[in-house]
């Protein structure tokens, strides 16, 4: 631009274009003459790589001591990522530098579960007033693990056939325990410290007292990811099935290994067979990281396949976390009603599925009609499950399957005809 008003002031003899033209010539040649030589070297920091669903975490740009001191402000600006919300929204800082040093930091929050990457920033560095930019290398990108949101999600201390040693459910056989079960005459073998004193004393004769023994279960948790239907807005959004299917499969292994359980993950979806049967808080984290690629390459097995791969204990409590739509879903668990196995099934399908599907391969005139009659043939499967002793229930948080486990119990500790 200099140059051009320059040229127009020579050629036209225009002083007042020399007047414009002059400082604007002196401001690239400054900008030239003092641009830095060496390029800010960039330190990045994220308070957290792991996070839930809903938290946040900041992504902090360090520029190290020893600045160029020509260098007056140093701008930031983040690629924008789906599935992230940053603080401020358009995911760009500028900060001046002081004493020869600058921090620059971006809120991120997260709003769905999975593995996604932070990309590289653009960071760019000038002087006040503009006559220079220097473009600095960004760092690599930082991959944020997001865990699926575990909702407060809660149980009745029930479960169909508890078959372990260790746990807090009480199982139909006396033995050592937390829980009382009565007081009866000492025999031998009792612990001495089982005595009970007062009625020994008011009887003259020795009485211990009894206890129900702990017992745990195994809880296989059947994820079906070979689908996915409905809309993902993440955790302030409307859930699709895999959402709600991947979020109370997190809450209910955390319930179930918080009371001494021992939990098993399935992912229909993937050629891997899950996370295998363990307890305890780390066993938790590992189902969690699985979780978190439910969505990745999820692939359909047909029955005979599923069986083949994940074999399951007849004594276990199966929860199938499914929008029941896949015929070949509905005959593995028909398989292991079969086998022995106590399942319920948790129906993931969102309630407005039918208006969220794309219908642009389908004629938006008969897509309704086609959807309902889906939906009865749907309930009618649903109907044979139900004769078959597998119930059916909505996700809806705590107390989800509060009434299908007392059932459940209630049908394994009846005694059984004998032929």
């Amino acid at each position: 631009m200099a140059a051009v008003l320059l040229l127009i002031a020579v050629l036209g003899r225009r002083p007042d274009m020399a007047v414009l033209g002059l400082p604007l010539a002196f401001l690239a040649a400054w900008g030239r003459y003092f641009r830095p030589r060496e390029k800010p070297v960039l330190q990045t920091e994220l308070d957290a790589d792991v996070l839930f669903e809903g938290q946040a975490t900041t992504y902090r740009l360090k520029v190290a001591d020893g600045l160029d001191p020509d260098i007056d402000l140093v701008v930031m600006a983040l690629v924008r990522s789906p599935w992230f919300r940053y603080d401020p929204p358009q995911a760009a800082v500028a900060e001046p530098v002081t004493e020869g040093a600058v921090t620059v930091e971006v809120g991120v929050r997260s709003e769905r579960w999975g593995l996604r990457e932070l990309e590289h920033p653009h960071v760019i560095a000038t002087s006040v007033l503009g006559a220079y930019r220097v473009q600095v290398t960004s760092p690599a990108a930082v991959a944020v693990k997001t865990l699926p949101l575990r909702a407060g999600f809660e149980a009745v201390d029930a479960v169909p056939r508890p078959a372990g040693l260790v746990g807090l459910h009480r199982s139909r056989r006396p033995g050592e325990g937390t829980e009382l079960a009565g007081v009866r005459p000492f025999r031998t073998g009792d612990r001495l410290r089982r005595i009970n004193w007062k009625v020994s004393a008011r009887t003259r004769e020795l009485h211990v007292t009894s206890t129900w023994s702990d017992r745990d279960t195994e809880v296989v948790l059947l994820l079906d990811s070979g689908t996915e239907v409905g809309v993902s807005e993440g955790i302030d959004g409307r859930s699709s099935s895999l959402d709600t299917a991947v979020r109370a499969a997190a809450s209910i292994a955390e319930h179930y290994l918080r009371h001494g359980d021992r939990v098993r993950l399935i992912d229909t979806g993937t050629t891997v067979g899950g996370v295998r049967a363990g307890s305890g808080r780390a066993h938790l984290r590992r189902i969690l990281d699985v979780l978190v690629h439910a969505d990745r390459g999820g692939r359909q097995h047909d029955e005979n396949q599923l069986a083949r791969r994940h074999r399951i204990r007849s004594d276990s409590l199966v929860i199938v976390l499914s929008p029941l739509l896949r015929k070949a879903m509905l005959g593995y668990i028909v398989t292991l009603v079969h086998s022995g196995c106590t399942v319920i099934a948790v129906d993931t399908l969102p309630p407005d599925a039918g208006d969220v599907i794309d219908v642009a391969e389908h004629d938006a005139k008969a897509w309704p009609l086609a959807w309902r009659l889906r939906l009865l043939e749907r309930r009618a499967e649903l109907d044979r499950l139900s004769d078959l002793g597998v119930p059916t229930v909505g996700w809806r948080g705590a107390g989800t399957l509060d009434e299908v486990l007392r059932d459940a119990a209630r049908v394994a500790s009846a005694p059984r005809m004998r032929s």
